[in-house]
């Protein structure tokens, strides 16, 4: 009886943890990252970048996540989804979705500085399903570093 109510309760915790793990998140929610990494970068940019990278210090929630790339070359250098690891290094200006939609130039493109721009697109979400998916991400730019986060429709 009590082996079952063990594992009853931890059947329900690890369903519910499996649900926040990849949790929809909203357009409010991308814009408050976004404010979190930027704050982040202005107080340590290398230490907020590794942050990034190891999707550690809230900067992977469900499916929100920030990336950065070099205003200079255009070089992704940091990206918190596990999906897209394989941007790194890449320049962020060639990346295209796979209706061909130059995306990552329009990221470029939309990384001003004092402004937070959108670029709507088709990208895999964190998780084990890599299905491109609708997504709207808001850019801006600080401290030589083109960053943005966005979320999925």
């Amino acid at each position: 009886m009590v082996r079952q109510l063990v594992t009853g309760v931890l059947s329900a915790v690890a369903l519910t943890l499996s649900q926040v793990a990849f949790a929809q998140g909203t357009a409010a929610d991308a814009k408050a990252m976004l404010e979190k990494a930027v704050s982040a970068i202005k107080t340590d940019k290398a230490k907020a970048l590794e942050e990034i990278n190891a999707g550690t210090n809230g900067f992977l929630m469900g499916d929100i996540y920030p990336f950065c790339f070099n205003l200079s070359d255009g070089i992704n250098v940091a990206v918190a989804n596990p999906n897209a690891k394989a941007v790194l290094g890449k320049d962020v200006r060639t990346l295209k979705d796979p209706t061909g939609a130059d995306f990552g130039a329009q990221l470029y493109a939309g990384a001003k500085e004092g402004q937070v721009n959108e670029v709507s697109y088709k990208f895999p979400k964190p998780g084990p399903d890599k299905t491109p998916v609708d997504k709207v991400s808001f850019v801006t730019a600080v401290n030589g570093l083109g960053c943005g986060v966005g979320y999925y429709k």
